[in-house]
């Protein structure tokens, strides 16, 4: 989460209030709220403190319009009901709450069985608050199965991945103290190599990192070849690297669209994967999966076991106390869809993606990179004419219209290349993706009058959002 700094310049005016909103007090009057940057010295009315709370995030952007999100943006009202009925469940205070870890405990199966793992039961899981912490989970299992096999006095472990990787990566390699092994992009690639990835693993190699669906482009990377090219060396040198998939987004697409592609546990190099309930999980953001093949590949030291919640409890994860509500709607989509429900909400989702890719395309002043095919997200930029206006600009105005679209530069090797990426999501229609297309197109005739873009002014760039 980001770092917060107080308020540059004491402002200790108070919040004014709606004199309908205040009820009567002889002390405070009916217009006048706490200090925004301090502790009330008296409590206000639930009313009152409820509304100032709601009229000031009505100034939060539109969820439903955020093209930059993976996030889950909406949920059936019934889910909603559950996940409140919830809300106090602790999820690691197991033996209170048994039947709250019983449904987590079902979803770990259900993973399971959807990864193909070669024995269900012999699978191993637990629920994250997401999957940066399920990621950092795996990283610390690859760690800790490295420093067993090689425990040479000093030897610096590290972990090859693409240099598309999401930012908990770089996080887990800064705070384990793992060297980073990044393959940049070149050319028309931008992800990971299997050869490149090979070419850099050596005896202090923890384990290689596959991305089912780059964050920069929606595209799958090859986790079949790259287990194949690690076969090869383990052939040539005797070295065994296994690989993790971060599934994030693609653990809970693939399975339903893509039924015959080998990424998962059928790949008997895949030690262990990772996927974001949050995101085309279809739950509202706090819950992510991270599931090992066998109890072989998650050390047994690595899992803590405690009484003083009552019982004897073992647990896995960076955080304790976490709510368990998230979990219960897991459990709840699961049930409600199954694999046909999934497979047609996801469909739904990549036909929308396929067909505003090719009305964007059709408009003339862009090219495609990706088309929303393997994840529902696509990223395009400029055409190689149009010098009025840059993928900034098109970005700042959407904006204008309550669209959020992230315009971003790639990382080294192609730092050149600049991009606009949308993500479809369920609840993003085909209507809202008509409508989005019409905004675009009214802006393109004064996006095409600019003498220059206009973000060269300002040396400025929207962010890379997940």
């Amino acid at each position: 989460m980001p770092l917060h700094k107080g308020p540059e310049k004491r402002d200790e005016r108070p919040l004014s209030v709606n004199p309908f909103y205040g009820e009567a007090d002889p002390v405070g009057g009916m217009t006048e709220a706490p200090p925004k940057h301090r502790l009330p010295d008296a409590p206000l009315p639930p009313s009152t403190a409820y509304q100032l709370v709601h009229d000031e995030l009505m100034l939060d952007g539109n969820s439903r319009l955020n093209l930059a999100t993976f996030v889950t943006t909406w949920m059936e009202p019934q889910a909603g009901v559950l996940m409140g009925e919830c809300r106090d469940k602790n999820m690691i205070d197991k033996d209170e709450y048994p039947r709250t870890a019983e449904l987590e405990r079902r979803c770990v199966a259900m993973l399971a069985d959807l990864w193909n793992a070669p024995d269900p039961a012999a699978a191993v899981g637990c629920s994250t608050t997401g999957s940066s912490e399920a990621c950092m989970l795996a990283g610390m299992a690859l760690k800790r199965r490295w420093s067993k096999r090689n425990p040479k006095p000093g030897a610096r472990p590290n972990l090859v991945m693409g240099i598309n990787v999401q930012v908990c990566w770089d996080k887990f390699c800064n705070f384990w103290e793992v060297e980073p092994r990044l393959i940049p992009m070149e050319g028309d690639r931008f992800h990971l190599d299997p050869q490149a990835a090979a070419a850099l693993c050596d005896e202090n190699t923890i384990g290689v990192v596959a991305i089912l669906g780059s964050t920069f482009d929606g595209s799958y990377e090859p986790v079949a070849d790259l287990c194949a090219a690690l076969d090869e060396l383990q052939e040539r040198t005797g070295l065994d690297i296994p690989v993790h998939v971060d599934g994030a987004s693609g653990g809970m697409v693939a399975p339903f669209l893509d039924p015959d592609l080998a990424w998962d546990f059928r790949l008997p190099r895949v030690a262990s994967i990772n996927t974001s309930g949050h995101k085309y999980g279809l739950v509202y953001p706090g819950v992510g999966w991270a599931l090992w093949r066998d109890h072989d590949a998650l050390p047994e030291e690595l899992v803590f076991r405690v009484n003083y919640l009552g019982g004897d409890m073992p647990t896995f994860a960076l955080n304790f106390s976490r709510p368990g509500a998230q979990v219960v709607a897991q459990y709840y989509t699961f049930l409600r869809l199954g694999r046909e429900g999934y497979r047609a909400v996801q469909q739904t989702t990549r036909d929308v993606a396929g067909r505003l890719a090719e009305r964007i395309e059709a408009l003339g002043d862009f090219r495609l990179l990706t088309r929303g095919d393997q994840l529902p997200v696509f990223a395009f930029t400029t055409g190689h004419d149009v010098t009025a206006y840059d993928v900034f600009d098109v970005s700042r105005r959407l904006r204008e219209s309550g669209w959020l679209v992230p315009a971003y530069t790639f990382p080294p090797h192609r730092e050149d290349l600049s991009v606009l990426r949308v993500v479809c999501r369920n609840g993003f229609s085909a209507d809202l993706a008509e409508l989005f297309v019409d905004d675009l197109r009214r802006l393109l005739p004064e996006l095409r009058r600019q003498p220059h873009p206009l973000t060269k002014d300002k040396g400025a760039a929207t962010g890379f959002h997940h």
